[in-house]
């Protein structure tokens, strides 16, 4: 074997790296496991050690802190481990105002604020309560001289009436909602491999967001609340803006009557890094001696403004102070801030302050303090609009400077770069005067770099004191657009996982038991061989646990799909090999070149049936979002390290037990003759099949139709959700499961909800139902469920969500699907250069979903879990189709290696059925085989998972059997009856 070393060399490569990235979730159990030790069973003091240890050092090796370490871990979805639950509002006051072109009209403001209050007080229908407002301020006033401006005048006449208005408004609103939930989204999935929870209020412009596993709350909040409204300014220099804030402070001087109208102690610790931060004042170059209480007011009374406000000054070559060129005008504590701004908001102090003036603050303080830059924009249009906006952005990626600092790089449109162009040239016209071109985002300065020379391509970058993240979050937040209102969280707390923890620890439990289940049959069925092939899957299963570690994805319980068919692409690729090491031995060929030719013949096999899965994961990782892309991150993690592990790392063992001339075995008695001399007429009994799948199929159409359609769960219908405080800690799968029974067999999604006493419940039970009396019929159904637990309770806030899954997610999976099909199909015409056979596998693919769905429809309400249609179901419908590309491709690579060694692949009739016969049974060892082992792991998750995941894994089993079903009796066939050969078809009579 080639290469030998470089693959051992890869492979303790890989080791290291997944060793390293899965080591972070071994400190913090350590960490965690002692917290619960000190806190028995209190969860207050658990909390509390836990805090206490963010900043101590727990990985001596690397020197990180618990908060760092804990970071660093593979983390678990919502279903999984529970995230932060968020509310966003979106403003609906700053839309509408924003659409009456900002007015200033007293009425309408005060029609906007009482709304405002009344929406607060628990009102509805913001747009109904301002229309409602402003007629009573205004009996007889027109919104629309308000609202049919220039901008809206394509929708809104003049003469329109205010009913008018309001339905305008209202469209306006729900269309800003709409929009709003989509940027959010693209901004959270851009944050990393959330896989988030979102959904609208009806009738409300609130959104609800789940995020699994969230670390750093405040990035979140940030990344949230922003509006992305980007724009580009003009500055002025500090010299022209200091007679300005010099008569500011003058005027301020005068107003103050005494010390209480400015809190002393703002002028202490002003240090930054390269100096003392020093005042400029006339007779007044040094902040007087801080610690002397008396001379602190007196300064602050004599200069109210430049007490808090450090002017950039330099010591010039004469000696004297002077002030910094550039649009920095002066740097203020953080906790001065708010002040400043006060100042500046002042009636009597705005009169001052030109309309070409803005200040605007920077994004972060200065490097090594905690003082903030004030900068000087300059607004040049008569409108007050910037000199260029974010509309100008087609792109932004996230990257590194040329002196290797994280910095981002904005790609801007035709139009905007000749803007950008003429803005440029205008700040570097004077090669002595070169002018700041000031970038912001949301009223706050991100960098305000000086212009050198003109750019004409339209590619800039930003850059500043900023981290990697700070980077990666900019460029999302750029990249999903502007909210079209402002948006701001209202409410935020930690959510339980969906599954609950005693569904979890026996979902794990049952996955171990089910993965020693494996380990045992491979080692009893091949012998040692077998144990050759339990080292590979156990070497793959920590590859993979690690490379997501290392990619820092998210496990959710459609990834264990994407980790459970990955095994079974493992196993099915040591099977191949193992079955064809066996045939080469029956030919009375020794084990040495028995195990070379094995590699050899079966290498194609396993090489197309894998690139085919692995094209539908990465088309699936690219157009999906939340669990398809869950899905398809671990499936293409997995094939990967399953052709690794299953073929180079074996193929090394057994080059090793060859040298050493130890014992290889493939079989044993009970085992060695299994599978021989079988004759099944596979492709002549295809009517009969067609005939099965057909029946299947026309009876799930019928119970679809009488069952009103599938059974789709709160993921895909919405539903109502309750706030319930309990007086005891209560078991999540327990509420679950009695309310799952008073709401008639209707899911009920039960997770704890800040405290383990509090649980949100969601479910669709008559959310369809339009009669005015749903909303008691449900409540009612929910306290009788909770009567039946007997403790009490108390039902908090309600409310009507929108489905989790958003249709343009699920067009986007079938837009997925489709196109992997097509991708599938030109790939099997390419490798088995015949059309029917990439058409039959596309039609065997549709087949098994019908199927599934068929399976769906019939046994909904007859077995004793619910066959509910969610984020879940769309894992298992993923799973079966890899399961059915993977059987297809193998048994189709089979037919055309049989014919080809013939040497009559042109040949027809008789003896070419007879040859497509013999190559269907000689793979179905390795077919039978396969799908035993995976079905293995999937019954025992079935018995011993829970009921929460029981209708996910019974997807997965009918999949995996109608896998195995359609790859040997309906894609053959239909490959046959394509291909409309007389003789054939004769023969099949």
């Amino acid at each position: 074997m080639q290469g030998k070393g470089f693959i051992k060399f890869m492979a303790i490569l890989l080791g290291i790296v997944c060793l390293y990235s899965l080591s972070f979730n071994i400190i913090t159990y350590n960490v965690e496991k002692k917290a619960k030790e000190f806190a028995k069973g209190d969860e207050a003091k658990e909390k509390a050690y836990l805090d206490s240890m963010a900043t101590v050092p727990v990985y001596p090796v690397l020197g990180l802190t618990y908060q760092q370490v804990k970071s660093k871990e593979i983390n678990l979805g919502l279903d999984l481990k529970g995230g932060m639950n968020v509310t966003m509002e979106i403003s609906l006051a700053e839309l509408t105002k924003s659409l009456a072109g900002n007015t200033s009209d007293e009425n309408f403001n005060k029609a906007l604020s009482n709304a405002q209050t009344q929406l607060n007080a628990g009102g509805k229908d913001f747009i109904g309560l301002f229309v409602n407002e402003y007629e009573k301020l205004v009996p007889n006033g027109k919104l629309a001289d308000f609202f049919a401006n220039q901008d809206n005048a394509s929708q809104l006449k003049a003469n329109a009436s205010n009913a008018d208005v309001k339905s305008f408004l209202n469209k306006e609103a729900s269309s800003a909602i709409d929009r709003s939930f989509i940027i959010l989204r693209s901004r959270i999935d851009g944050f990393g491999v959330v896989s988030p929870n979102m959904q609208k209020q009806e009738g409300s412009n609130r959104i609800f967001i789940e995020m699994p596993g969230i670390q750093d709350k405040e990035r979140v909040r940030k990344l949230l609340q922003g509006s992305a409204e980007l724009q580009f300014w003009q500055t002025y220099q500090s010299q022209e803006v200091y007679p300005i804030l010099d008569n500011i402070n003058k005027s301020l001087a005068l107003l103050v009557k005494d010390t209480a109208a400015v809190t002393p102690g703002a002028a202490a610790d002003t240090t930054a890094k390269g100096g003392k931060l020093a005042g400029l004042t006339k007779g007044n170059t040094k902040a007087a001696d801080t610690s002397k209480e008396a001379l602190v007011a007196n300064e602050l009374k004599k200069n109210p403004l430049f007490a808090v406000l450090s002017l950039p000054t330099y010591q010039a070559e004469n000696g004297q102070q002077s002030l910094r060129p550039g649009p920095v005008v002066g740097w203020v504590l953080q906790k001065d801030t708010a002040k400043v701004n006060a100042f500046f908001n002042r009636a009597d102090i705005k009169s001052l302050i030109p309309n070409t003036l803005r200040f605007m603050w920077s994004l972060k303080p200065m490097q090594g303090t905690k003082a903030f830059e004030l900068y000087a924009i300059k607004v040049t249009s008569l409108d007050g609009r910037p000199d260029l906006g974010g509309e100008a952005i087609s792109n932004a990626r996230d990257g590194f400077d040329q002196n290797n600092k994280p910095d981002v790089t904005m790609f801007m449109t035709s139009e905007g770069a000749a803007k950008w162009k003429k803005i440029t040239a205008d700040a570097s016209a004077d090669p002595s005067n070169k002018k700041a071109i000031a970038i912001v985002l949301d009223n706050t300065v991100y960098s305000a770099p000086t212009v050198q020379n003109e750019i004409p391509n339209g590619v800039s970058s930003i850059t500043g004191s900023f981290t990697k993240e700070d980077t990666k979050d900019l460029a999302n937040v750029l990249k999903a657009g502007k909210l079209p209102a402002p948006a701001k969280i209202v409410s935020d707390f930690v959510v339980g996982p969906s599954l609950g923890k005693q569904a979890i620890d026996s979902g794990l439990s049952s996955f171990v038991i089910a993965f020693i289940v494996i380990l045992a049959f491979m080692a009893f069925y091949y012998n040692k061989a077998g144990w050759v092939a339990n080292i590979a899957l156990v070497i793959n299963l920590f590859f993979i646990m690690g490379i997501l570690a290392a990619f820092g994805a998210v496990l959710t319980l459609p990834g264990i799909a994407g980790i459970v068919l990955t095994i079974g692409l493992s196993v099915d690729a040591n099977i191949l090999i193992f079955e064809r090491v066996r045939e080469e031995l029956a030919l009375g060929k020794n084990t040495t070149v028995a195990i070379r030719e094995g590699f050899k013949h079966a290498m194609s096999s396993i090489i197309d049936s894998n690139v085919t899965v692995f094209i539908l994961g990465i088309i699936l990782f690219i157009f999906g979002t939340g669990p398809v892309q869950g899905f398809a991150t671990t499936l293409c993690v997995g094939i990967v390290t399953s052709l690794f592990a299953a073929v180079l790392i074996s193929r090394i063992i057994f080059e090793s037990l060859i040298e050493k001339k130890a014992t290889i075995t493939f079989d044993n008695s009970m085992t060695r003759n299994a599978f021989k001399n079988l004759a099944f007429n596979f492709v002549g009994h295809r009517k009969l099949y067609y005939a099965i799948s057909g029946i299947i199929i026309i009876l799930g159409v019928v119970f679809y139709v009488k069952n009103d359609g599938l059974h789709l769960g709160v993921d895909f219908k919405g539903g109502r959700t309750y706030m319930v405080k309990f007086d005891k800690q209560m078991n999540t799968e327990e509420v679950a499961k009695t309310l799952t029974a008073s709401f008639e067999g209707e899911e009920a999604l039960v997770k704890t909800a800040g405290t383990d006493n509090s649980l949100k419940i969601t479910t669709p039970y008559h959310i369809t139902d339009q009669d005015p009396n749903a909303d008691k019929v449900v409540e009612t159904a929910l306290r009788k469920g909770l009567d039946g637990l007997g403790t009490k309770y108390d039902i908090g806030s309600s409310q009507k969500v929108t489905p989790t899954i958003a249709s343009d997610i699920i067009y986007g999976a079938y837009g997925a699907v489709l196109f992997s099909c097509l991708v599938m199909f030109i790939y099997i015409l390419v490798r088995f250069r015949k059309w029917q056979y990439g058409l039959g596998a596309v039609i065997a693919l549709f087949h098994d979903v019908l199927l599934v769905l068929s399976f769906y429809t019939i046994l909904d309400g007859i077995l004793p879990f619910p066959l509910e249609i969610g984020q879940d179901f769309i894992a298992a419908i993923l799973t079966v189709m890899g399961y059915t590309m993977t059987e297809t491709v193998v048994v189709f690579d089979r037919i055309r290696e049989k014919l080809s060694d013939s040497g009559k692949d042109d040949v027809h009739g008789q003896e070419r059925i007879n040859l497509i016969n013999f190559a269907l049974n000689s793979t179905l060892s390795r077919t039978i085989l396969t799908s035993l082992t995976v079905f293995f792991v999937l019954i025992v998750i079935f018995i011993f998972g829970g009921d929460s995941i029981r209708g996910f894994i019974f997807a997965l089993l009918i999949g995996r059997v109608i896998g195995t079903y359609s790859s040997l009796c309906i894609s053959t066939p239909i490959v046959i009856d394509l291909s409309g050969n007389k003789e054939d078809i004769k023969a099949l009579k």
